[in-house]
């Protein structure tokens, strides 16, 4: 049985350490597909920081965490420039910064 992903925000973390992932990856196809412009809001708690992190690894082309899954052989894997802007370390309440304690984003 697979461990369940509770903290996971990052996709390759939870592929490369086998936790339970839910293929979503067809609905990121369709989107891919759906349009040049696109405005994604979720609400809070609602897997944000974990699609934005599926994108970044399609968009950075690690077709290899992919296999398996829906999108593996659905889209023409090229590598392009990704970059993340992560809020979750700033501090609401000073003005400093917490920097990232991993290298996935």
């Amino acid at each position: 049985m697979k461990k369940l992903p509770l903290g996971i925000q990052t996709f390759s973390e939870m592929i490369k350490e086998g936790y339970l992932y839910i293929d979503k990856t067809q609905k990121i196809a369709e989107l891919l597909q759906a349009g040049k412009y696109l405005f994604l809001s979720r609400p809070r708690r609602f897997g944000k920081s974990l699609l934005v992190s599926t994108l970044s690894e399609i968009f950075s082309g690690n077709q290899a965490l992919f296999q398996g899954l829906y999108i593996y052989d659905k889209i023409d894997w090229q590598s392009y420039p990704v970059i993340v802007i992560d809020f979750n370390h700033i501090s609401y309440t000073t003005d400093e910064f917490y920097p990232h304690t991993h290298n996935s984003l």
